[in-house]
């Protein structure tokens, strides 16, 4: 891996929720949102553990991670792949903990820190803009449809009667 692009980390440190995926023990998908995530370095993501024992148990047991970040507006992000990597002391640990009392959280609730170590990043584009749109027309859409939503009432979702 080259390092994490300067477009790679804005749209990681602006958008911060990831979703981060591991492995049970049983070997079933583990798919967590994670709101802490950031940017470590040139090569590496974190996010604190808050409330996340399962996502720590399974990269605790095998620490191969993909994490994917979308803007969900304009409909795209990336996916990163690497190794993750659980901290509960040392100076990583510290370091980390002071960069997210640095940006205000309460670190007391945090029980660990996540390393990831990123082997693998691609971008992740919606099929959308296969229809020739560009992003002022997607994030247009997508708010336009997420004012209808708000319109609706409960009402809205009952079939007719001839349904």
């Amino acid at each position: 891996m080259a390092g994490l692009t300067e477009d790679m980390k804005r749209v990681v440190r602006e958008q911060r929720l990831g979703y981060v995926a591991s492995i049970s023990p049983d070997g079933t998908p583990n798919l967590s949102p994670k709101g802490s995530l950031t940017v470590w370095d040139d090569n590496h993501l974190v996010f604190a553990d808050v409330e996340s024992p399962r996502t720590i148990r399974n990269l605790l047991e095998n620490p191969k991670t993909e994490v994917n970040v979308v803007d969900p507006f304009v409909r795209k992000g990336y996916r990163f792949r690497g190794t993750a990597k659980v901290l509960r002391s040392g100076d990583d640990y510290w370091k980390a903990l002071e960069l997210y009392k640095h940006e205000g959280a309460d670190v007391r609730r945090i029980r660990a820190i996540v390393i990831i170590e990123v082997a693998y990043a691609a971008p992740l584009v919606s099929p959308v803009y296969l229809l020739g749109l560009n992003e002022a027309d997607v994030r247009r859409l997508w708010e336009e449809f997420r004012l209808q939503m708000r319109e609706k009432t409960v009402l809205d979702l009952i079939p007719p009667h001839d349904f």
